[in-house]
């Protein structure tokens, strides 16, 4: 009797050990990226997304992973299918999403398993239309279709939501930066506005957190055109903490350290 209530005891210690040994695994973020398509400076994808990657590296609940997603892609999907969350800042994001029905497949699944996404800059877009509606189902908004509007300019930047995890230490702030504005909004779910602009008389939102009809998260911020604005520790933390809320991960109180070094700014010249 003793015996058996012995063993009993080990095999439900050991079911504990595997089960606490799942809960303390780190989320498998994927942070997809590509070749610049503007000039120099601009549109640094794969350098952003390395800094991003650094901001998060203090974190033990994520492991994030920065992989240059051009063209085909073919492993594609299955890195998806063992992924908790996926950034995207590349260009025309919108449409590269659907470039084919297995990658589309593979990010509806990751939402339907409460995934997280977030787009960055040409990456919460696409020049045609038809890209706009399955797009911001799965991210919130989407800059997209013929009537676009962007800006490049000097402005302020406010804090739409200052109680907001994503905002967590981020201040109100000027800067010159090319701006996405008059997104068109998912018509379900729950947008709320991170970040405003104002832009001919009107205040913008440039940066939203969604809460999908899936149950899952999105994060979308027009900004990010310039990779000198990732020296802003404000640009680092709205990345970096955007991508734990989506992983519904707690926010540090005051934000996220989000320290990088000129090392880790620099661009190589290859690209």
């Amino acid at each position: 009797m003793v015996r058996d209530n012995f063993r009993v005891l080990i095999a439900a210690l050991a079911v504990f050990a595997v089960s606490a040994a799942c809960a303390e695994a780190p989320k498998e973020v994927l942070l997809l990226g590509a070749k610049r398509d503007h000039p120099k400076g601009r549109h640094q994808y794969m350098a952003g997304l390395r800094v991003l990657a650094k901001c998060l590296e203090g974190m033990p609940e994520v492991k994030t992973h920065v992989i240059a997603a051009d063209e085909k892609w073919p492993q594609g999907p299955e890195l998806l299918k063992k992924a908790d969350g996926v950034v995207l800042y590349l260009g025309e994001g919108a449409k590269w999403i659907q470039a084919s029905p297995q990658r589309l497949a593979a990010i509806q699944e990751l939402a339907r398993r409460g995934g997280g996404i977030v787009a960055l800059h040409w990456a919460a877009g696409a020049q045609d239309a038809k890209y706009i509606e399955p797009f911001r189902s799965l991210v919130g908004g989407c800059h997209g279709g013929p009537d676009r509007r962007y800006v490049v300019m000097e402005g302020d930047v406010r804090v739409a939501e200052r109680g907001h995890a994503i905002t967590q230490g981020v201040a109100d702030l000027r800067v010159s930066d090319e701006f996405y504005f008059r997104l068109k909004f998912a018509k379900q779910g729950t947008i709320q506005p991170i970040l405003q602009v104002p832009i001919e008389g009107n205040l913008e939102t440039v940066a939203w957190a969604y809460e999908r009809p899936d149950g899952g998260r999105s994060f979308g911020f027009t900004g990010a055109d310039r990779h000198e604005n990732w020296r802003l520790v404000a640009y680092r933390r709205l990345a970096a903490q955007g991508v734990l809320w989506t992983l519904r991960l707690p926010v540090p109180r005051g934000g996220l350290p989000a320290e990088v070094s000129e090392d880790d700014l620099r661009v190589p010249a290859s690209e």
